[in-house]
């Protein structure tokens, strides 16, 4: 059956994506995109990059343009939630006590940030980090510098906040669980890179240690207790440990879950009609043959596509490999692949010291995730690193380790047949 009135239940860049993928393959159905944010769908990464430093503004983070939801047909409402999914009756309520009937329904909801219960984590100058109005917030206030920044998470949007905030002068200093930071993502020598990084850029660190109470006076942050019990200066502190999926709607439906949404490789929900994709989907992946749930933008918008073909009665898997990256300071990286299947260290072509290199992770002699860091692009006119690792992972071919470490013998020399 062809679907009549398709709603999508998240205005993040799953939901949107979704939405266009839609129009663009023909769906000429009733459309109906509900976000709970004021603003348009928008991308997230320049949130923590180019945006906060200035270096974007705000017309570069939408989506598609404003205007293409009107011109598309599409029910945009912003600004409310769907606050209850009737699977069997195919509906949903929204936060206004209205309701929408369905044929096909995405839930494309994402995550929320962790909180940890600190005391005075409601004082004036405490956020944590999400939305474009955090970002917007935050820029404000470090934009000056000669602040004192308390971060506190040592994960990839605790650095990366870490170093905006250091390039643009502020006294930043970092809490994080770990003995050494990303270590838990790229293991400990990749860590002590990014590490060493900061560190000569001004960042201090606490590591093996928490935050365990924000003090403040007359309603302001003033400073973060560790549990050493060392009271670190801070007016500004940002809480930046991790997201969760927001899977509350889901839950209360009756949808599997773990660790998210559980789908299969087509996105395919445990309900009838009932999808799901991006931050809060743990999809089925046909390379790992387990499930994998990803926080990063090339998730949501390769699932945005790849779920409104399958919500069409198209025959498709999302199959992507997992990608992200981040730029900190000098430093421009891109990730591919799945850490989790790793059972080796990594191999490195190039150098820690040059800051130059690619890190390639295998398993019984097949590339199964690879690291590319300010690899020089004279090396690579075409093709690039990344597809260049892609393509190792996505064909299982064995590869001697010498092979991988040879800076002098061209890259792409890596997908020719032995």
């Amino acid at each position: 059956m062809v679907a009549e009135h398709i709603v999508i239940a998240g205005g993040g860049l799953a939901g949107a994506t979704a939405a266009k993928t839609l129009r663009a393959e023909g769906f000429a159905g009733s459309l109906t995109l509900i976000g709970a944010e004021e603003h348009h769908p928008y991308l997230r990464p320049p949130l923590s990059k180019e945006y906060l430093l200035g270096k974007e503004d705000e017309a570069a983070l939408p989506v598609v343009p404003d205007s293409w939801y009107r011109e598309n047909d599409v029910d945009l409402r912003l600004g409310i939630r769907v606050t209850e999914i009737d699977a069997a009756a195919h509906g949903v309520t929204l936060a206004d006590g209205s309701g929408i009937q369905f044929d096909s329904l995405l839930i494309a909801s994402g995550a929320q940030p962790r909180t940890i219960p600190l005391p005075g984590s409601v004082l004036d100058g405490v956020t944590t980090f999400r939305t474009v109005d955090d970002s917007r917030r935050l820029r404000d206030r470090l934009s000056d510098g000669g602040r004192n920044v308390v971060m506190i998470g040592s994960g990839w949007i605790g650095m990366e906040l870490a170093a905006a905030a250091s390039t643009y002068g502020n006294q930043v200093t970092l809490i994080g669980l770990e003995d050494i930071p990303l270590s838990a993502s790229i293991g400990p020598d990749l860590g002590r890179f990014f590490h060493s990084l900061h560190k000569a850029n001004g960042v201090g660190f606490r590591l093996g240690a928490s935050a365990v109470e924000i003090r403040g006076t007359s309603g302001k942050a003033t400073g973060v207790v560790t549990d050493s019990g060392e009271l670190l200066p801070a007016d500004t502190v940002v809480i930046a440990v991790g997201v969760v999926p927001d899977v509350e709607l889901a839950n209360e439906a009756g949808l599997k879950l773990s660790n998210g949404i559980l789908t299969d490789a087509s996105l395919r929900t445990s309900a009838p009609d009932i999808y799901a994709a991006g931050d809060v989907a743990n999809a089925l992946h046909p390379f790992t043959g387990e499930h994998h749930r990803s926080e990063h933008w090339s998730n949501a918008l390769n699932g945005g596509k790849t779920v409104a073909k399958a919500m069409l009665g198209h025959d498709v898997v999302f199959d992507t490999i997992p990608y992200f990256y981040t730029d900190q300071f000098d430093v421009s990286m891109e990730y591919s692949g799945f850490p989790t299947l790793a059972r080796e260290s990594p191999l490195l072509r190039g150098s820690l010291e040059s800051k130059e290199f690619i890190a390639f992770w295998q398993r019984e002699g097949r590339v199964v995730a690879g690291m590319s860091v300010n690899w020089p692009k004279a090396a690579k006119p075409k093709p690039s690193a990344q597809k260049v690792i892609t393509e190792l992972i996505s064909s299982r071919r064995q590869l001697a380790p010498e092979a991988l470490a040879d800076a002098a013998a061209p890259l792409d020399q890596l997908l020719a047949e032995p």
